[in-house]
């Protein structure tokens, strides 16, 4: 379980993004809506321990993870989140299998990496340098790289930011799908893409079926 307590993030410009309280409950998947500039970066980075907010806790299985050294953040994001960027952060001499494995060393399983790439639609082009895919198949290998190492968390950044509407569509029906069981947050301004979560928060109205959000001078990027 996520908890969002109190969270205030101010940047040096002074302005400050405040969120009330939030709670994401395990194996849940839910999409943060909202245009750019209102926050739903801004929440994935604090979650994922990139970025710490100014106030207020950010608590994870009963961790307050706002308590804890920057390099503990780093190790429990390496050992339980998958991040999905929304750049896909690739490397394009690379093929698509040692993309996803360039953390052999951290424990990478090859067999889970190959099952995401069937699951995933993509496991001809494991072979293939990441610069010869197209975009929705970059941001495949870009999940399969995320959930390689069955992270209890999945962080999505705009998955589907670079993507037209119905590649974007597959690939958030594939992302929920080989998400299924763990909890997934991920972040959009499409709203047609709602129906494919258990859940969503519109920052933008401030409302949803779980609880609003209150922002004030966004100025994420996202």
């Amino acid at each position: 379980m996520i908890e969002i307590k109190n969270v205030t993030k101010k940047f040096q410009n002074e302005t400050a993004i405040d969120y009330k309280d939030i709670v994401f409950e395990n194996g849940k998947s839910y999409m943060l809506l909202g245009a750019s500039g209102c926050g739903k970066s801004t929440l994935l980075n604090m979650i994922a321990g990139i970025l710490s907010p100014s106030s207020g806790s950010i608590i994870i299985d009963g961790i307050d993870m706002t308590t804890r050294s920057q390099k503990e953040k780093d190790k429990f994001r390496i050992q339980k989140i998958g991040y999905i960027f929304q750049d896909f952060k690739l490397i394009n001499e690379m093929s698509v299998m040692d993309n996803i494995d360039i953390l052999r060393l951290e424990g990478v399983n090859t067999q889970r990496a190959i099952e995401l790439l069937r699951e995933l639609g993509i496991f001809e082009k494991k072979d293939s340098k990441v610069k010869h895919l197209s975009g929705g198949q970059k941001q495949r290998v870009a999940i399969a790289r995320a959930l390689v190492k069955a992270p209890d968390i999945i962080l999505a950044d705009e998955p589907t930011g670079n993507l037209n509407f119905t590649i974007g569509e597959q690939v958030i029906k594939e992302l929920v799908k080989v998400a299924k069981g763990k909890t997934l947050i991920a972040v959009t301004h499409d709203e047609r893409l709602a129906c494919y979560f258990d859940y969503v928060i519109d920052m933008n109205k401030m409302t949803s079926g779980i609880t609003d959000i209150n922002t004030e001078g966004g100025v994420d990027n996202a």
